[in-house]
């Protein structure tokens, strides 16, 4: 197969500018066995930060499953989405930063071309379950209302999906999309039950060609209330709790393990790569153990409590266990990866932001970035919060420089004129990204 490569144009050495697909090079060869395209299962919990596994050093939770799937594949430490659900969905499905195809809150343009289409196109069945949020219907603003996608129109195939034109509940007698046609069966039931039993017989169907199971969760978001698991449950008459946010992770972390098991029943894991992430940070008024320490959830702002998620990748006889990386990843990053997985070429002149980390995924050092922007509001008119970081440093447009190893709750910005080199060339350095990206 040929897969297009991303050309970059230098600015300071920096690599500043989107990617755009053209002509095709030839891909090296992995070194698979046959010539089936890995099948490729996202899954993506909803409000999550880094801190709430296991693996990253929480003990607030349990997380065996993704604990498992890290010990066994690969962490990545430095993985950063957006502040908030639907600014990530769109970025993560399109590969663009907000700036250049972001409506308003619950919308995705349904002329934007997804990894759904992309999948899709190279031969993949391609299914989404749980949360949509992308359709956008009931914004009446002038020249929004009307341009969300259906799943359809993204570029699935199949989909079991809550909050496509209606909210209502997704936990307990949840409403529910299959389809197209809303379920009247689901009293008493579970919604996040629901989702999963749907992926996994999406699975079992497509066992024998390539596909794409997309799984943005409902789990964890508020309302905070009993699982299942949960003593309460039987009862029927819980109420929203935070003592219940635990359950839920632990809830979550067992869905993914259903996943997995099914996989495994299948016969596909040596042929499927497994992503895990969580589309922004966990939700304010949360606090969680990280060894030492107490991490506050922080979704909705632009500190690593909104913006720092877990990524946790799993490929049997592909990739090497035990690996943590600590490449920047964002989640434009996500199209191209996939893109390369399935060894497929993306659309002539698609504009792509992000950059493939699949050689990370295979124990190669790859092509790192040296930085990740972000570009983010969450409505239509409100004013956006754009900033430029590398590990260590971050810049504001504002001019607003901090050293988050030493402020990692951005409580004090380093003087513009305080007679610190390391600041002075961070600070220009990441002025170039800024200025790049407008």
């Amino acid at each position: 197969m040929e897969y297009t490569r991303r050309r970059f144009l230098g600015v300071a050495g920096l690599g500043v500018a989107a990617t755009v697909w053209g002509s095709a090079t030839d891909l090296a060869q992995d070194d698979r066995t046959d010539n089936r395209k890995p099948n490729i299962v996202l899954i993506m919990a909803d409000d999550l930060g880094y801190e709430c596994l296991g693996c990253y050093g929480s003990t607030s939770y349990r997380t065996p499953v993704l604990d498992e799937l890290a010990r066994t594949g690969m962490r990545f430490d430095h993985c950063y989405s957006q502040p908030l659900c639907t600014p990530s969905r769109v970025q993560i499905m399109t590969g663009k930063y907000n700036f250049r195809n972001y409506l308003d809150f619950g919308i995705l343009d349904r002329e934007e071309t997804t990894f759904g289409h992309v999948l899709k196109r190279a031969g993949y069945a391609t299914c989404v379950v749980g949360k949509w949020q992308l359709l956008g219907r009931g914004n009446n603003k002038p020249g929004i209302a009307g341009r969300g996608a259906t799943p359809k129109q993204a570029g699935f195939d199949e989909h079991c999906l809550w909050q496509v034109d209606r909210r209502e509940s997704r936990y307990r007698d949840p409403l529910i999309v299959e389809n197209g046609t809303y379920r009247d069966d689901l009293k008493g039931k579970y919604g996040p039950d629901i989702f999963c039993q749907y992926a996994l017989d999406f699975i079992e169907r497509k066992k024998d060609a390539p596909f794409l199971l997309y799984f943005p969760m409902a789990l964890v978001h508020s309302p905070f209330v009993p699982t299942p698991d949960s003593p309460e449950w039987a009862d029927g008459k819980e109420k929203a709790n935070k003592k219940h946010f635990a359950e839920m992770v632990a809830y979550m972390d067992k869905i993914v393990g259903q996943i997995v098991a099914r996989l495994d029943e299948c016969n596909l894991r040596k042929d499927t790569l497994i992503l895990f992430t969580g589309d922004n940070g966990t939700g304010r008024g949360i606090q969680s153990r990280l060894g030492d320490h107490i991490v506050a959830g922080g979704k909705g702002q632009t500190t690593d409590g909104g913006t720092h998620v877990p990524l946790v990748a799993n490929w049997k006889a592909t990739m090497p266990a035990g690996k943590v990386c600590d490449d920047l990843i964002d989640f434009t990053d996500l199209l191209p990866t996939l893109a390369e997985a399935a060894r497929t070429n993306l659309p002539p002149n698609l504009t792509v932001d992000g950059r493939s980390f699949l050689p990370q995924l295979r124990g190669q050092k790859g092509n790192p970035r040296e930085w990740i922007f972000c570009h983010y509001f969450r409505n239509a008119g409100n004013q956006p919060k754009r900033f430029a970081r590398d590990k260590r440093w971050k810049l504001y447009q504002s001019g607003a420089l901090f050293d988050l190893q030493a402020d990692p709750l951005e409580n004090r910005p380093v003087p513009s004129t305080g007679g610190n080199p390391q600041a002075d060339v961070a600070r220009a350095r990441l002025q170039v990204v800024l200025d790049s990206l407008q």
